[in-house]
């Protein structure tokens, strides 16, 4: 007597034992493929938004609820069938909160950078020293955009590890 062989292509003409759908209907259930599209699109929307996050922060303050609020809603949008639909109305109020920001012109933009660029040259620790003795001079409402620049600037310094650029 000898062992069959194990035949991997048996095909099976009655109906199967396997499991039916909900209504008795084997067309109904998942196949297997679909477990590997939503790990892709999972893993799609996590790429997404790890792009978006570093999208939003190249973008000027205003700007970053309108990116979230376009995301949101389209996401909203798309997927409004269920509990997801209530992305759409939190979307259009970050809308409305971007319409609320006060926006700044472009020229106090402009004055901002020059002047970040100028107390950029304060590179050694003995300059900032003396720039920040001058500043203790005067009142806080006076200097309180350069200090906050200043320190602004002494925190991407350590956080870069430029020697030398600023106290860590």
């Amino acid at each position: 007597m000898r062992l069959r062989v194990h035949r991997r292509n048996l095909v099976v003409w009655g109906p199967s034992g396997g499991s039916a759908g909900r209504h008795g209907y084997r067309g109904l259930t998942r196949p297997a493929r679909s477990r590997r599209i939503r790990r892709v699109f999972r893993v799609g929307g996590l790429l997404m938004m790890i792009g978006l996050m570093r999208l939003a922060r190249g973008v000027r303050p205003r700007w970053q609820p309108v990116l979230a609020g376009a995301v949101l809603t389209v996401t909203g949008f798309m997927l409004r069938s269920g509990a997801w639909g209530a992305l759409f109305p939190a979307g259009l109020w970050f809308f409305v909160y971007a319409l609320l920001i006060p926006g700044g012109p472009d020229a106090d933009h402009r004055r901002r950078s020059e002047l970040e660029r100028e107390l950029a040259a304060y590179s050694t620790p003995a300059q900032r020293c003396d720039l920040e003795a001058t500043l203790d001079r005067y009142p806080d409402g006076v200097t309180h955009e350069l200090r906050e620049i200043l320190a602004h600037q002494a925190v991407a310094a350590c956080r870069e590890g430029i020697p030398g650029a600023g106290r860590c």
